[in-house]
């Protein structure tokens, strides 16, 4: 049997002194405030008391919070229901942390109030055993909320094709199994032809253009259906509400692009980092990362900025983005569990980033041929967008950095040329042959 060792750690538990909590609502709050005791060393005083979710009733929250000294306002991030709690008292100078809610949950078995919670959420914030979410500065909040405006746009955009598809295929008009974009230039000329009472099939596959003519003859069967005058209005509504969303998506662009320009950037240093990193430099160096474009790197920068300082290394950085798998140890078992959820637009764009990636004959794209072979192909493209992230990072806090492919046989050329001929040797060996090696010029 192993021996214990003893081992003498000297701890001294950081205690808050001063500390608020709110149990967030939407609402209201409980506000729990816990300060010393003014006769009795060692004691403590707690207050509770609710408070409305309205602009006067915080701004006078946060009047008395500050008379009461306290040091440290702890939030727990209930859906945007913290939102004018944070906002308006970090304007009244006090140091708020916003706190995801899996670090807070109370105790399983205990009885559940707004009261308890409150109470509880103060005890782990004056005890220091709650970390504070990262919550953007005001500019960068402003770049957010375009970039997920334009990705919500997207959205509704790909949902209006999918009814145009739909409708279409209630008229029996088949293009789409023939055309890869039903909504490009052949497909609109056409759908606006129907709409326009044009229904003879070989004039309408004659409006096919580029490599869609090719395909005349199938076209002209797949558009021998019934299109009638209800489909033609039906589908009049959703071109116009199609060409809304584009537009719209097209005036969050240009605001996107230039909410980012504003960002602060990375003062200068003379020595480490002589030319700070601008949207339109940052922009054409992550792009050169296989996979990556306008789109999708816009999508990635409105959620992180470009300022790396603030996750202060790339494995921060992945953990916040949820791809980096927790460790679980139990006993002499250590698995992995879930990534976690993270933030759904930076998920999106960066499975669209690896999914393009997987594809081309690059080092990203044999490091996912490699990893398919020992994993399933959705966690291989989590691992793959781990990869491109930690890239990114590096390019966005070093500005003057520039992408190099390592090249798609990187693998290869670390292989051990005597270690990878002896093992192969000894696999023939156990099947019975006897191996005579020659080597050729090449090699």
């Amino acid at each position: 049997m192993q021996q214990p060792v003893e081992v003498h750690v000297e701890e001294h538990e950081s205690i808050v002194e001063r500390v608020a909590a709110v149990d967030v609502a939407k609402a209201s709050g409980m506000v729990c405030l816990r300060t010393p005791h003014e006769m009795i060393p060692g004691r403590r005083v707690t207050k509770i008391w609710p408070v409305a979710a309205t602009t006067a009733a915080l701004v006078e929250l946060g009047d008395h919070l500050r008379c009461e000294r306290v040091t440290r306002v702890v939030l727990e991030s209930t859906s945007d229901y913290w939102r004018p709690f944070y906002y308006l008292l970090e304007a009244a100078g006090l140091t708020v942390w916003l706190v995801n809610a899996a670090q807070v949950k109370n105790v399983p078995g205990r009885p559940k109030t707004d009261k308890l919670d409150a109470v509880w959420l103060a005890k782990l914030a004056e005890r220091s055993m709650l970390s504070p979410s990262l919550v953007p500065t005001e500019p960068m909040r402003q770049v957010r909320d375009l970039a997920r405006a334009r990705f919500d746009l997207v959205e509704d955009r790909t949902r209006v094709k999918q009814r145009i598809e739909k409708l279409l295929e209630d008229a029996l008009i088949k293009i789409s199994s023939v055309l890869t974009d039903v909504l490009g230039v052949s497909g609109r000329t056409m759908i606006e032809a129907l709409i326009a009472g044009q229904r003879n099939p070989t004039v309408l596959a004659e409006l096919a253009r580029g490599r869609a003519r090719r395909n005349r003859a199938t076209l002209q069967r797949a558009l021998h259906g019934r299109f009638t005058d209800h489909h033609a209005r039906l589908t009049r509504l959703l071109l116009g509400q199609l060409d809304e969303l584009s537009a719209r998506i097209d005036e969050v662009t240009g605001l996107l692009d230039a909410a980012i320009r504003a960002l602060p950037t990375p003062a200068a240093d003379a020595q480490d980092n002589p030319a700070p990193a601008g949207y339109d430099s940052a922009v054409a160096r992550l792009c050169a990362v296989p996979g990556g474009g306008p789109d999708s790197v816009r999508a990635v920068l409105g959620e992180i900025g470009l300022d790396m300082r603030v996750f202060g290394t790339s494995a921060r950085l992945c953990s916040w983005a949820r791809v980096a798998p927790r460790t679980v140890q139990s006993g002499r078992k250590t698995g992995r569990a879930r990534t976690g959820k993270g933030n759904p637009y930076l998920k999106s764009a960066f499975a669209q980033i690896a999914t393009g990636a997987a594809k081309t004959d690059t080092f990203l794209g044999e490091r996912y041929r490699r990893l398919i072979k020992r994993m399933p192909k959705a966690k291989a493209l989590v691992a793959l967008q781990r990869s491109i992230l930690v890239i990114f990072f590096h390019l966005l806090a070093d500005p003057t950095a520039e992408f190099t492919d390592l090249g798609s046989d990187f693998y290869a050329k670390r292989i051990d040329r005597a270690r990878r001929t002896t093992h192969l040797l000894r696999q023939l060996h156990a099947l019975g042959y006897q191996v005579q090696l020659t080597e050729t010029a090449a090699a």
